[in-house]
């Protein structure tokens, strides 16, 4: 039976250094939760901690109503997969997906059937004869993945699993382990700090900077709709520009841009003053007449869309999607243009603490 997984106020010190700083989090029970964020942001220094390998200095951890800050760290009924597999190599496949039912002292008759079974979960059980050495990495992976999987535990937890292995490879692990994940319905912790493998992966996904929770949200909302500059930067790609909000009326705002160009904008709460827009590259478009004024410097075809770099007239550098099914033909370079946008889709923060005034 799959645990919830509740962080309060969690706090980790090193000397003098905070490394988390009263974080809070509730992951629901079956769920497939992503710690996503640049090196040093503290996800792994998290993910140790639910799974008991670093202590807790302020806070509490608890899976479901039972708080586990002193529990050791092998009677937390997890399953880990660590970035450099710690498969045995000594061990045939077979015995190293066996290990963690021995240590359990699953009775042994059970424990052949659980390890075919576990085997042909992750589809590597006509290697179950075979060393570590004369193993792919993604079969390597794939052992790893059996071996957390066959104990049946609550808790996944997930390091970087997918960082050694290859673009095309990590690609199609990271579709084996939700399937997987799907199946077997276990609550999964799972860190990167690839924004792509999180928005592919994730149920919902934790953003996190300098040890906080920079936003909680699936995958559609961190990418849509970010509650603040950070994110809108770190997931995918954001053009960000200045301007100057006008919004005693929250529902008929308007926004300038470098003095260039005025647009209509909706509001959270009335604000005026210094703001940064930022639109993503296909939450732009060519205009006919309107829009900041720029010359196409470089294009590239990417199949279902067209890349472009518009240097702007102000000087500013942008990225513009144009999608194929919508277009026939490739603008050429040097050609001038108006850049425009979807003001229902971008999003709007205050400069001075990054933080949403966009509806």
């Amino acid at each position: 039976m799959s645990h919830a997984v509740i962080i309060k106020d969690a706090v980790k010190k090193y000397g003098d250094f905070t490394a988390l700083k009263q974080v809070n989090l509730e992951i629901q029970p079956g769920e497939f939760f992503t710690l996503l964020g640049p090196s040093g942001c503290g996800k792994t220094t998290l993910l140790r901690m639910i799974a008991g390998f670093n202590s807790v200095d302020g806070g509490e951890i608890r899976f479901d109503d039972k708080v586990i800050n002193n529990v050791e760290a092998h009677k937390r009924d997890i399953g880990m997969v660590f970035q450099n597999y710690a498969i045995f190599p000594h061990l045939t496949v077979a015995e190293n997906v066996a290990y963690g039912l021995k240590a359990r002292k699953t009775p042994k008759q059970e424990i052949p059937g659980r390890v075919e079974e576990a085997l042909k979960l992750v589809q590597i059980e006509k290697l179950k004869d075979r060393k570590p050495n004369e193993l792919s990495g993604g079969q390597q992976q794939r052992v790893a993945l059996a071996r957390a999987f066959v104990i049946e535990p609550s808790v996944l937890l997930m390091d970087e699993p997918l960082s050694n292995l290859d673009a095309k490879l990590r690609v199609q692990m990271r579709t084996v382990i939700k399937k997987l994940q799907k199946r077997l319905g276990i609550t999964t912790v799972y860190v990167t700090h690839d924004q792509e493998e999180a928005l592919a992966i994730s149920d919902r996904i934790a953003v996190m900077k300098e040890g906080n929770i920079m936003q909680v949200g699936t995958p559609e909302q961190i990418y849509k709709k970010p509650e603040n500059a950070f994110v809108a930067g770190f997931i995918g790609t954001s053009n960000f520009m200045d301007c100057i909000v006008s919004g005693n009326d929250p529902d008929h705002a308007s926004l300038e841009i470098k003095g260039e160009h005025s647009l209509p904008a909706r509001l959270r709460t009335p604000y005026s003053g210094n703001a940064i827009l930022s639109a993503r590259p296909e939450q732009l478009f060519f205009d006919q007449e309107q829009g900041l004024s720029g010359t196409v410097s470089f294009s590239t075809f990417l199949g279902d869309f067209i890349e472009y770099e518009i240097l702007l007239d102000n000087g500013q550098t942008i990225q513009l999607n144009e999608y194929t099914k919508d277009v026939h033909t490739v603008r050429p370079d040097g050609e001038k243009v108006h850049i425009n946008f979807n003001m229902d889709a971008v999003s709007l923060y205050r400069t001075d603490t990054q933080e949403v005034i966009s509806k």
